[in-house]
C-alpha cells in the first residue's frame, strides 16, 4: 500500500535523499507536497514537476517568482505546465505540514521546525522527525501533543536506538549508548581548537552535512542536543544515557540490556537507512542503501568521550535535566554562535563558551521580564519563543553583534 509524503525541507540533505528513496521506489511512496527555505528553487521547482506534487510551500519569495520556476522546470522536462497550490512566507511550511499526508518528514535544520512538528502531529500524520531542534526545544509541547508512535526518528542515532528497542521490553532496557564519530577534531586537547577555522570545522571525516549541523558535529553540540532527544523520545533517564566516541561511525548507536546483553544497529556511514526506515517504518524498504561486504575484515573502535575538551555534551547533560525553557536557551545561543563564527567574528572555542554563559545568565535570571527563566512542565510555545529571542539576544550581546532583525531567523 502507498504512502502519501509531504517533505519539508526537501532541497536540503535530508530532502533530496528522502527524494532519492522516493523515486526509486514509486509503488511504496507519492510525494504530495514540499517545501523549502527558498535559496534553490530551481531545484524545489524541479523537484514539485518531477514529483507532481499537489502543493509547494516557501518561506521565502513570492508566488509569481515560484510560478515561474515551476513554468520553468516543466518546460525544460518536456511537460504540461504544472499549477500545484502554492503557499509563500512564514506559514509555509505549516500548511505544506497540515496537508494531509499520511507521513510528514520534517527535514528543516534549527528551532523553526517546531511549529511545523506541531502542524503535522495535530493533523495526525506520522512525523518522520530528522529536525531535532524541534523536540528538543519543544520538549513537554511536541510530547503532549504526540500520540503513541506517532514519531519516528530520522536521526541516524536515535533510528538505531529504534531499532534496538525491538530487541526486548521497555522495561528490559538498562541503558542507551549514543556513538559520537568525534568529528573532525577528536583526540585534540581544549588549548589546541582554539584556532581552529571554519572550513577545518567543516571537514568532517564520515558524513556530508550542512553547514550547521557539521560545526554542531565539530562542536559536539550535535551530540549534546542527541542526548537530550534521546531522553524524550524514548523517556529514559539522563543518568541511563552514554555518550562514546566511535571514531568509523560504523555501529550508529546500542541498547544494553538488563541481563549484560547489548544490540547495536550498524551500517555504512549513511542518512538513506533512517530516512527509509522514517518513511516507511515498522517496515524495511528493501536496498535502501548498500550493505557491508561482511566477509571483509572489519574492526570497530570505541573510546571515552573528553568531556574538557567537548564541553558542549556534560552542559546538554545539566540543560536536558532542567527542562522547560533551558534546551531551548541552549539551541538559540549556539545557532546564533555558529554563524557569528562561520561570519569570521568569533573563534571556535568562543562557540560552547558563550553558550555556557548564557545558559548560565538564564538560571540566575528567573522570571524577570528581560530573562524569561524556566517554566518546567509548563511550557508553551509563547515560553520558548520568548526564552529564545532572550538567549539570542544575550549571544549577541556578549559576543558585541549587533542585534537581529526580526526575520533573519524565519527562514527554512
Amino acid at each position: 500500500m502507498s504512502r502519501s509524503v509531504a517533505l519539508l525541507g526537501s532541497t536540503g540533505s535530508i530532502g533530496t535523499q528522502a527524494v532519492d528513496i522516493v523515486t526509486r521506489n514509486p509503488e511504496r511512496f507519492t510525494v504530495t507536497a514540499l517545501s523549502a527555505g527558498g535559496g534553490n528553487l530551481e531545484l524545489l521547482a524541479r523537484q514539485a514537476v518531477d514529483l507532481r506534487v499537489e502543493a509547494v510551500g516557501v518561506a521565502r519569495g513570492s508566488e509569481d517568482e515560484v510560478r515561474a520556476a515551476l513554468s520553468a522546470a516543466a518546460q525544460q522536462a518536456g511537460v504540461a505546465e504544472h499549477r500545484p497550490t502554492v503557499y509563500v512566507g512564514e506559514q509555509a511550511n505549516q500548511q505544506v505540514a497540515r496537508h494531509g499526508a499520511d507521513v510528514v518528514l520534517n527535514g528543516i535544520t534549527g528551532s523553526i521546525g517546531l511549529a511545523p512538528t506541531l502542524a503535522a502531529l495535530e493533523s495526525g500524520s506520522t512525523l518522520a522527525l530528522a529536525n531535532k531542534e524541534s523536540l528538543i526545544v519543544g520538549g513537554p509541547i511536541v510530547r503532549r501533543a504526540a500520540r503513541p508512535d506517532q514519531i519516528v526518528p530520522v536521526d541516524s542515532e536515535h533510528s538505531a536506538v529504534a531499532q534496538c528497542l525491538r530487541s526486548g521490553r521497555r522495561d528490559e532496557v538498562r541503558r542507551l549508548v549514543i556513538t559520537a564519530s568525534g568529528g573532525p577534531f577528536r583526540g585534540r586537547s581544549r588549548e589546541s581548537l582554539r584556532d581552529v577555522t571554519p572550513a577545518e570545522a567543516l571537514a568532517h571525516p564520515t558524513w556530508d552535512m550542512g553547514k550547521v549541523v557539521t560545526t554542531n558535529s565539530a562542536t559536539l553540540v550535535n551530540k549534546g542536543l542527541e542526548v537530550i532527544e534521546a531522553h524524550l523520545l524514548f523517556d529514559v533517564p539522563f543518568s541511563a544515557i552514554d555518550v562514546v566516541v566511535h571514531p568509523t561511525s560504523d555501529v550508529h548507536s546500542m541498547v544494553e540490556f538488563v541481563d549484560g546483553s547489548t544490540i547495536l544497529q550498524a551500517s555504512p556511514p549513511t542518512m538513506l537507512i533512517p530516512i527509509a526506515l522514517g518513511l516507511a517504518w515498522p517496515d524495511r524498504v528493501p536496498d535502501a542503501a548498500p550493505a557491508y561486504d561482511w566477509t571483509r575484515p572489519r574492526t570497530f573502535e570505541f573510546y571515552p568521550l573528553d568531556p574538557e575538551a567537548f564541553r558542549s555534551v556534560p552542559l546538554a547533560y545539566r540543560v536536558g535535566e532542567a527542562g522547560g525553557t533551558y534546551p531551548a536557551v541552549y539551541n538559540a545561543a549556539n545557532e546564533e554562535c555558529v554563524e557569528a563564527f562561520h561570519a569570521g567574528r568569533i573563534g571556535f572555542l568562543d562557540i560552547v563558551d558563550t553558550i555556557e554563559r548564557v545558559v548560565d545568565e538564564h538560571h540566575a535570571g528567573g522570571e524577570s521580564a528581560a530573562n524569561p527563566g524556566n517554566i518546567g512542565s509548563d511550557l508553551d510555545v509563547p515560553a520558548v519563543l520568548r526564552a529564545e529571542a532572550w538567549a539570542r539576544r544575550r549571544a549577541r550581546e556578549i559576543l558585541g553583534l549587533a542585534p537581529l532583525q526580526h526575520d533573519e531567523r524565519s527562514a527554512s
